[in-house]
């Protein structure tokens, strides 16, 4: 057997990556594609390897050099007009060659797992393709195939419908040929194809004609769960990094994202914290139907959105600005602050990063669970001078939940004391007896003036990617000051709409609440029986958990990742938590994959 690799693209869409080199010359985590391919491929006893090469062809032959004879000849064929054709014409090139042998045919920019070429070349069935399940991040040719997996229609850029992405395979860029195959149908039909219509096209439209006529020429040889990535701009070698991170590496570089997890779709998230049964289908349906007009025009102002927050949220227009996520208005509102602020810590660290530091004055809980009430809070702070007092309630990541009634016994505290009192209640809703916790009503903010609420809409009510946060006050010239420091337009259409027509789902969302409370106790007691977990109490939307020797966070967080292709969040470098010991936080989602986590969990033990 033999191997074809194709490498004379130009690759454009990588920028400076690819000024001086040829895309497989590009490094993901310090390793160049071509690199990491050459070695995958010296372990399957191929008599050569034929690199078809053009953009910079000499550059990457003469770094190829004779590194790789040990383990095989390599051979290139130079495709001279390689900014003229596509891969059609590369592949032509060698057609003769071709005929010599079984074949590996396989593009330079990819990045994948080990196991896929001995999953192919040790497939019994001549004539293969590598095929993954259609993912949102993936483009190029498509393949239909029937229940035995023959491929049945090759479906190319053009033919592509989002109707029908269920029935969709995206082709890995690696086949197998038999020389049978390309002696007798390929090549004869290349020769056909080219003449016909030309250099400028791709080598699967040859494919596709083949399986038309015979659909039982070529099978797919789907990969499942095999990591691999297709490396065609910027963003593509971002992800592959991450996805390929050294274990050293791995959650420097998934952390480091922020969020955009979407792009990962195989990947179970336990990192962020979102309502997993809301917003309910009838919503999301409603939002589908206005999808071409919330999209292509523009939303209303500031003055149309708050009166549209007044009326989803319950609280009167000059009490309320609505946000592009509670992080525009957290900005916004540690820059109202003057003096010394009050932080329990460990707490979401969005609040303390935006303050000077020198101003902190910080409240560590003594209790090993990270448990504190109104009067701990009240007896520390008293004679330490602050002027505001930031109180999440729960708290991230402890889960600590402090009663209404003591909130507003604090609130009172700090009216005496001159305090402004900020609360964000963005997990409220995930806590017991939910409809009666919340300060946003205005009856409570007007007999609490010096007290300002705080709640990002991503959490609890399930739409992070709308970006929504809202912050109330009866303190309206702070509110007045808030508007005129944040944008006119600062929210987009599809939020704007959320808040429209969020009243008609309040009952469905009530209900996903109520079935989420039920979730999490049992969640709760099914980490319970982790050994080397100590799960401490929550009224949020996670569990706070202490790993106990002699595992350590990072271990069992990297574990999850590169064995289950689930992220967990380390917390263990967290300010305020014990730092001899180790701390992880798990998010709650839905039963099937609380289930899931659970279960690799006690993989993890064995």
């Amino acid at each position: 057997m033999q191997a074809v690799i194709l490498a004379a693209g130009m690759g454009r869409r990588l920028g400076e990556y690819t000024k001086e080199n040829t895309k497989c010359m590009v490094a993901v985590n310090g390793v160049r594609l071509i690199d990491r391919l050459l070695s995958q491929l010296a372990g399957q006893k191929l008599n050569r390897v034929i690199i078809v090469v053009g953009y910079k062809g000499k550059e990457l032959m003469d770094y190829i050099g004779h590194r790789y004879d040990d383990a095989f000849s390599i051979e290139f064929a130079e495709n001279p007009i390689y900014d003229k054709t596509n891969n059609i014409y590369s592949l032509a090139i060698v057609k003769d060659k071709l005929q010599e042998d079984d074949t590996l045919l396989i593009e330079s920019d990819l990045i994948f797992s080990d196991r896929l070429f001995p999953m192919i070349v040790d497939n019994p069935y001549p004539n293969l393709a590598l095929v993954a399940k259609y993912e949102s991040w993936m483009d190029g040719t498509m393949v239909r195939i029937d229940q035995d997996n023959h491929i049945v229609n090759f479906v190319p850029k053009d033919a592509f419908s989002y109707a029908d992405v269920d029935a969709y395979y995206k082709t890995v860029n690696i086949y197998k040929f038999s020389k049978d195959f390309l002696q007798s149908k390929y090549i004869p039909f290349l020769d056909a194809y080219t003449k016909a219509v030309g250099n400028n096209e791709y080598y699967e439209n040859v494919l596709r004609i083949i399986s038309l006529l015979n659909g039982h020429d070529m099978k797919a040889l789907p990969i499942g769960n095999e990591k691999w990535y297709e490396i065609d701009d910027k963003q593509d070698l971002d992800i592959a990094e991450a996805i390929f991170a050294e274990e050293k590496d791995v959650l420097r570089k998934y952390y480091g994202r922020f969020g955009g997890f979407w792009r990962f779709p195989q990947m179970l998230d336990f990192c962020y914290l979102v309502n997993p049964y809301f917003p309910n289908q009838r919503l999301k349906d409603e939002l589908r139907a206005n999808f071409d007009t919330l999209l292509t025009e523009y939303p209303s102002g500031m003055k149309v959105n708050t009166l549209i927050a007044s009326k989803c949220f319950g609280v009167s227009e000059p009490y309320i600005v609505p946000g592009n996520g509670a992080a525009e208005l957290i900005k916004v509102l540690m820059q109202e602050m003057n003096g010394k602020v009050g932080f329990i810590r460990p707490t979401f660290e969005e609040y303390p990063n935006r303050y000077e530091t020198e101003q902190h004055i910080t409240f560590i809980p003594e209790d090993k669970n990270y448990r504190y009430t109104a009067d701990e809070l009240m007896d520390f702070f008293n004679d330490k001078g602050i002027k505001t007092l930031m109180l999440i309630n729960p708290d991230n990541p402890s889960g600590n939940f402090i009663e209404r009634k003591d909130v507003l016994r604090l609130a009172s505290w700090c009216e005496r004391k001159e305090v402004r009192l900020v609360v964000d209640e963005s997990f409220v809703d995930f806590s017991e007896d939910f409809e009666h916790n919340s300060l946003l009503d205005d009856a409570t903010l007007e007999a609490y003036p010096n007290m300002a609420v705080m709640k990002s809409i991503s959490k609890s009510y399930g739409i992070p990617g709308i970006r929504l946060g809202i912050l109330a006050s009866a303190d309206k010239e702070l509110i007045q000051r808030i508007k005129k420091e944040v944008s006119i337009w600062n929210l987009n259409s599809f939020a704007e709409f959320f808040m429209q027509i969020y009243n008609k789902h309040e009952k469905d969302y009530k209900k996903a609440c109520r079935k989420f409370v039920t979730e999490r106790a049992s969640f709760e007691k099914a980490l319970q029986q982790i050994p080397f977990l100590h799960v401490m109490p929550t009224q949020a939307n996670y569990f706070l958990c202490e790993v106990l020797p002699p595992y350590s966070a990072n271990e069992i967080v990297i574990y999850m990742l590169k064995h289950h292709n689930i992220l967990t969040r380390d917390c263990s470098k967290k300010t305020g938590l014990n730092p001899n010991k180790q701390y992880m936080r798990i998010a709650i989602r839905n039963h099937e994959d609380n289930n899931k986590l659970v279960k690799a969990l006690k993989d993890f033990k064995k």
